[in-house]
This record gives structure tokens, C-alpha cells and sequence, in this order.
């Protein structure tokens, strides 16, 4: 195929890497794509696609590239080093949050049910529309709707639309609408025995009214019973992983085979097994500051004997649900759950530690990777823009100096990250972080 240009344009051209489209079948070795005004126009092997003598090359022989990832479930804004709290919930640690992400190759993140106030849908424009370059994209449930337990002042929820009736639905979901968020958070969960959760009644007028006004519902419900019930009520996605899986279950799930789960797998597995954490990481350590990573490091090392065995057994459990999930073909995304008030996060860093759990749980590098980019894209309604390497996308993408597909792990081998066709200055935003840590250290 031959590849249009215009005299204005600037056109890049990549040519020789292993290329992970993100769609199903194999990889296309010895590729070439072509970006061109930060879009792909084409895509192939390098002798199916005629190249103008005059076009930029880049050569990427010997390295492989995948699609930006997405991280489909995060709570941005809140954590800032080894503090957390809605006073964080700023302009400068959003921003500063988005550029991590995109350093670690995430195209974008959506924050689920726990943003306020206008900040977060001016800057959800801001990098929808590529004001700032180096950052990923901020994408927004806007407030979430919650039971009165749910809400305190100090917590990430301090702002959810309070729910103590059918008639508090009807202005939270217009409200919702209004900004154009793509879909609905809520909480389900009696959170041992502490919250009073949602009545059946309660969330099925949710779901009725989210629907009516073309919104799509994501709950925070890991409950059995509570998950099976929701899916009856027509909720279209999960937070979590339920806490265990049954048949009945699994025959309401193939039912409906657009619901979708991200799974939120960091803090199960940390608490059984963190390899990257002793030693530190190479690509962790170069963005998170060192106070955090002692303070973590310190914590993990500190479980009782007792507790390690409790975090195993959950964390088996897990996986063994996780296992039939995937072997029956049920939409999973990948979401952190990072950022909020949960404990140690390390914005970005978290996208690939999830990666490797979810492999860890029994899901193969080519399910993770489709998980880590299409199907997250499709979760956040960036579907026709994100996702995949394919003509008319936005050329965002991630070089990488060894293949995912043969040990996950190696989405950390980072070479480059390219987001709307031009590389970001990973160099330098490294730089400015450990110049602040520097400075703030005692």
C-alpha cells in the first residue's frame, strides 16, 4: 500500500520492530507503521507498505512495540509521596500524576467515582486535547453515588453524591450526564460489617436511571451474593474481583458477555510476594521517591507469620476465580486501583506489577496484553482512539527492548514511549523528580 502524505505533514516512519497490535492473532514481525500528524495511516510488514525516500525513518530492529497501555480503574489525585487526603486533590499533583503514567507508556486512566468540583472535567479536556504533551490522558467518572457510611471527610469518597433515597438519584445522574462522564460509579460493600450498604432496591433504581440516560454502571462489589444480584439488576462492569466464584455465577456472566471486570490485583499479591521491591526495581526507582519505598518495604517485612498465610489463602482464592474468568472468555480490563488512599502506590509503576500478577493468577502475556490496551480502551470509551496499532488511532505507543509475550515482566524494559506520534523527554522527567526528592530529603 502506499502512503499518503501531504507537503505539511510530518510523517515518522517505524520500521523493523516485533509489533503487538493489540488485536487478536499473531505479532507482525519486521513491521513498519507510519505516523503522520499524530495518527497512524498505516500499518503492516515492512515489504507491504511503499515508503517515500523523503519520509523520516526511525529503525527499530531488534525491539518490540505494543500499544499505550490504559489503566481502566484508578482514584488520581489523592496520594502525594507518604501522605494521602483530599487536600492533594490539585491542579499540580493530577498533572504530576498523568505524567507518570505516560512515562511508564500509560496512554490514559480514569478515575472512578471519586473526583470533585469542576478541576477535574477542565483538565480531562485539558489532556483529551493534548495541552500538555508528556501527560497521559485524565479521564473522569465525576462523584460517585454512595450510601451515608461511605462518605467521610477525609476519605476519597468525602464528596460522592449521598444516596438515601430513589429521589437523590435523578439530580446525581444528571449532574453526570451534564459533564459527560461515560459511565457511573457506586459502592456496594458492607465493608466487613461496617458500611450499610445499598439496598437491592436502592441500586436497581441506579442502574434504571444510569441506563436511561445512557450511562453505563460500575460497581465497587466483591460480595458473592452482592455480585450475582447486580448482575440481575444489569450493572455493566465490576471494580474487583469477587471474593470467590461459583457456577451460578458463571452462567449469569455468560449471559452477558459485555460485562467487564477490572481486577485491582496489587495489594492481594504484594502482600504474598513483591520481587520487585528487594531490590527495588531499576524503573521504580527512578520516579518513586525513597521515603515510600522504605516505608513499604518496612511494612511487608514487618507481617506476622499468621498474616502472610491469611494473604495466600485470599490471594489462591483469587486466582483460582480469576483462572475460570479468563478460561470463559469474560471481559477483563486492567485497573490499579491506584492513587487513592488504599496504601503504598507508585502511580504508573502499578500498570505493570498488575500485568504480572494477573499472569501470576493464570492469564496468558497475549490475554493480559489484549486486557492491558483493547479491552481497557473499550471500558473507558476510548475504544476508537486508543487500544490498538491500526489506521486512523492515535499514535500511541511503546517501544520495548524485549517481548512481553515471552515473560510479561518485560513491559518494563522501556526504551521509548511515543504518545500522539512524538516521543516524550523520559530523560528529563525522570530528572526533575529526583531533583525534588533531593531537595526534600531531611
Amino acid at each position: 500500500a502506499a502512503v499518503p502524505t501531504s507537503a505539511t505533514a510530518q510523517t515518522l516512519v517505524f520500521e523493523g520492530a516485533l509489533l503487538i497490535t493489540g488485536e487478536d492473532g499473531p505479532p507482525l514481525e519486521d513491521s513498519v507503521f507510519v505516523a503522520e500528524n499524530g495518527r497512524f495511516i498505516a500499518v503492516g510488514k515492512r515489504d507491504e507498505i511503499n515508503l517515500d525516500p523523503g519520509t523520516t525513518r526511525i529503525n527499530l530492529d531488534g525491539k518490540t512495540v505494543v500499544p499505550a497501555f490504559i489503566d481502566a480503574h484508578s482514584h488520581i489525585g489523592y496520594m502525594h509521596e507518604l501522605d494521602s487526603g483530599p487536600q492533594y486533590y490539585t491542579r499540580a499533583n493530577i498533572l504530576d500524576h498523568m505524567h507518570r503514567f505516560a512515562w511508564y507508556g500509560v496512554a490514559a486512566s480514569m478515575a472512578w467515582g471519586t473526583d470533585f468540583g469542576e478541576l477535574p472535567f477542565q483538565i480531562r479536556d485539558e489532556t483529551v486535547d493534548g495541552l500538555y504533551p508528556a501527560a497521559a490522558r485524565f479521564l473522569t467518572a465525576g462523584r460517585g453515588l454512595a450510601p451515608a457510611d461511605e462518605i467521610r471527610p477525609d476519605n476519597m469518597r468525602h464528596s460522592a453524591w449521598l444516596i438515601e433515597n430513589q429521589a437523590d438519584i435523578f439530580p446525581a445522574v444528571a449532574d453526570l450526564v451534564a459533564n459527560r462522564v461515560p459511565l457511573l460509579k457506586t459502592w456496594v460493600d458492607d465493608r466487613g460489617g461496617q458500611v450499610r450498604k445499598f439496598t437491592p432496591a436502592i441500586y436497581q433504581a441506579i442502574i434504571d436511571e444510569a441506563h436511561r440516560s445512557g450511562l453505563r454502571v460500575v460497581v465497587h462489589a466483591t460480595g458473592l451474593q452482592d455480585v450475582k444480584s447486580l448482575l440481575r439488576a444489569g450493572v455493566d462492569g465490576f471494580a474487583h474481583m469477587p471474593a470467590e466464584v461459583d457456577e451460578e455465577l458463571m452462567a449469569l456472566l455468560a449471559e452477558r458477555p459485555e460485562v467487564f471486570f477490572t481486577l485491582a490485583l496489587g495489594a492481594p499479591r504484594r502482600n504474598v510476594t513483591a520481587p520487585w521491591l528487594d531490590p527495588v526495581h531499576p524503573l521504580l526507582a527512578a520516579t518513586a521517591p525513597p521515603s515510600q519505598l522504605a516505608r513499604l518495604q518496612a511494612r511487608l517485612t514487618g507481617m506476622s507469620s499468621e498474616a502472610r498465610a491469611e494473604a495466600q489463602a485470599t490471594w489462591d482464592k483469587l486466582a483460582s476465580g480469576i483462572r475460570r474468568l479468563a478460561e470463559a472468555r469474560v471481559k477483563i480490563g486492567v485497573g490499579t486501583d491506584g492513587g487513592g488512599q488504599q496504601g503504598d502506590q507508585f502511580i504508573g509503576w502499578t500498570m505493570h506489577t498488575e500485568m504480572e500478577n494477573m499472569v501470576a493468577a493464570g492469564m496468558s502475556p497475549a490475554q493480559v496484553l489484549i486486557a492491558a490496551t483493547r479491552v481497557s480502551a473499550g471500558i473507558v470509551g476510548l475504544q476508537h482512539e486508543l487500544g490498538t496499532v491500526a489506521v486512523g488511532k492515535s499514535a500511541d505507543f511503546v517501544v520495548l527492548d524485549a517481548n512481553p509475550l515471552e515473560d510479561i515482566t518485560n513491559t518494563r524494559s522501556i526504551a521509548r514511549v511515543y504518545l500522539r506520534g512524538q516521543e516524550i523527554p523520559r530523560g528529563a522527567m525522570q530528572a526533575a523528580w529526583q531533583r525534588a526528592y533531593e531537595q526534600s530529603a531531611p
